[in-house]
């Protein structure tokens, strides 16, 4: 997030100066994070559902897919993990012929 506020806005977000930014405007600087940017490319990373460019990513890319769907799977409520599961059970089933 530094890097990317620094790259697109020249703002250095670790001084007293960014500490009067009010939170709205804080919340329009971040959502107007383009996707050039550091931070810009590890969404598009982590939000990409595209199995085909996932197949492509590169270790590092991978890594931080990987991470953060665990992360997500790790903050799941059983009952929302349970569903998933069956559900993804009853695909691979189907695929199977069952």
């Amino acid at each position: 997030m530094i890097s990317s506020f620094l790259s697109q806005y020249g703002l250095r977000i670790r001084t007293k100066e960014f500490e009067t930014v009010s939170w709205d405007e804080f919340k329009s600087l971040l959502s107007g994070i383009a996707p050039e940017t550091p931070l810009g490319r590890m969404v598009a990373i982590r939000s990409e559902t595209d199995k085909d460019v996932i197949k492509n990513y590169n270790r590092d890319q991978k890594r931080i897919y990987d991470a953060w769907r665990n992360r997500k799977a790790e903050s799941m409520a059983p009952a929302t993990y349970d569903r998933e599961m069956k559900a993804l059970e009853q695909m691979f089933a189907q695929l199977c012929g069952g």
